[in-house]
């Protein structure tokens, strides 16, 4: 009986490796030969799957977005029922920002996929989309809680924060502690602070 195969799996093994190249080498290394080294498969397999480099660049997007949603899922859920507003969005925040190994990989798989898509109106709109979905969670969020700043302007803002914090870990300029310390600094102004408790 021949034996079966799992095509989502292999597909997903190879989006894997194609990470692991990009985290450690950078996009620029990433070819169909280097992502088959990593991956332990032949070439050929890799072309089986993905006739081209950017179909393989679009399916490893994927890959990412729907492991980031994942663990932004779990972080959330930690919180249990109706989290606050500000407890819910410092719980995204700091999932989101390169704070560990493994944000760190796919902070520098992100931001090299936020280059590549700049040049490829057609895979940035997965991203663009996200962009629009987290700007209305955050200004949604910042609307029910908070009736003294303009929602949209702060949401906006803070997501701006998020970004230039999350370069700068990557880069080494910012410590963990003071990006978290800044972060804080930045929800406080939109929420008041933290009460004691926390």
């Amino acid at each position: 009986m021949p034996k079966r195969v799992d095509h989502d799996q292999r597909r997903t093994l190879i989006a894997d490796a194609l990470v692991r190249v990009a985290a450690d080498q950078g996009l620029e290394a990433v070819s169909l030969r280097h992502v088959a080294t990593a991956a332990g498969v032949s070439s050929g397999m890799v072309q089986h799957y993905f006739r081209t480099k950017d179909e393989m660049m679009r399916f490893a997007l994927a890959v990412v977005r729907e492991r980031h949603q994942l663990r932004v899922s779990e972080a959330v859920g930690r919180l249990g029922p109706d989290p606050a507003p500000r407890d819910l969005l410092r719980a995204l925040f700091l999932t989101v920002l390169p704070l560990d190994p493994e944000s760190r990989a796919y902070g520098r798989v992100g931001l090299a996929f936020l280059a590549y898509t700049a040049v490829r109106p057609e895979a940035a709109e997965p991203l663009r989309a996200d962009t629009r979905d987290m700007l209305d969670l955050v200004t949604g969020l910042i609307r029910g809680a908070n009736r003294a700043v303009d929602p949209a302007g702060a949401a906006a803002g803070l997501l701006a924060v998020l970004e230039g914090l999350g370069v700068y870990l990557l880069g080494g300029h910012y410590s963990a502690e003071s990006a978290v310390a800044a972060l804080e600094a930045q929800l406080d102004m939109i929420f008041g602070p933290q009460s004691p408790e926390k």
